[in-house]
């Protein structure tokens, strides 16, 4: 333990009790060194011992004791200001979980919810070129609704989709995720509406572009209020799988 780590630890006037408890099975010491590790939020650059006391709950003696393990791991850096910041074994960690993830595995599920729940076709577009593919494709039940295919390539000036792929190339700014979903009335095709999110991962930023479309007479303000919710939903969950996330308030308006 560092020396004036050690000083730290005797001063606990204003240490929590810790709140952490072992999950059924596991190990407590681990649980708390995860909280400390988890408590960590977007935008956090390093965190004082009193911040993660104050997040997590623990004791500042405990935390002393956990911090010098996470940091020999590489899951915590101490900066000379005695503050931590997250370690670089996180980052290898996360790429190797990107590098592990298949985008199909986990854009066909959301797709299949995202039909059952709204009754319209819901779709993953990405961007190639100038143009926007359909690599994903859940066929609404109802006997009435737009034809798209998996594989198709429609034009990136036009419907919802598209202007995401387009608006959301740079992450987009807060204006930009307080206008979600997107929406598009008869511009590829006369008789269809369409609403779309960006989806977002840890490694490539914006991935792509989910959609619900259906025709035109059922894109009506009442139901496009019922989709809206569920969409930034679908948005916000997908990209948290994929390492990405939406800003927060984005994410609570789902």
């Amino acid at each position: 333990m560092h020396a004036e780590a050690a000083n730290e630890g005797c001063d606990m006037t204003d240490a929590k009790p810790t709140t952490t408890a072992a999950s059924a099975g596991g190990v407590e010491s681990v649980d708390r060194a995860l909280s400390i590790v988890g408590c960590f939020q977007a935008g956090d650059h390093a965190l004082s011992l009193t911040e993660i006391a104050a997040r997590t709950g623990l004791y500042k003696s405990t935390i002393l004791r956990l911090t010098v393990s996470l940091e020999r791991a590489g899951y915590l850096v101490r900066h000379q200001d005695k503050s931590y910041r997250l370690g670089p074994e996180l980052m290898r960690l996360g790429g190797l979980y990107q590098r592990s993830l298949r985008l199909e595995d986990h854009v066909r599920p959301v797709l299949r919810q995202l039909m059952r729940e709204s009754g319209e076709s819901a779709s993953f577009f990405r961007r190639e070129g100038a143009w926007r593919i359909c690599a994903f494709r859940e066929d609404s039940t109802q006997a009435i609704r737009d034809h798209v295919h998996e594989g198709d390539r429609l034009p990136l000036d036009r419907g919802a989709a598209g202007h995401v792929l387009t608006r959301f190339a740079g992450q987009g700014s807060a204006a930009d995720f307080a206008a979600l979903p997107l929406l598009s009335f008869g511009e590829r095709e006369s008789e269809t509406g369409a609403a779309a999110v960006p989806v977002f991962s840890q490694r490539d930023g914006l991935v792509g572009a989910l959609t619900l479309s259906g025709p035109l007479t059922r894109f009506t303000g009442e139901r496009v209020a019922v989709m809206a919710p569920l969409l930034l939903a679908a948005g916000s969950r997908l990209s948290e799988t994929l390492g990405g996330h939406y800003p927060d308030s984005a994410s609570q308006s789902a």
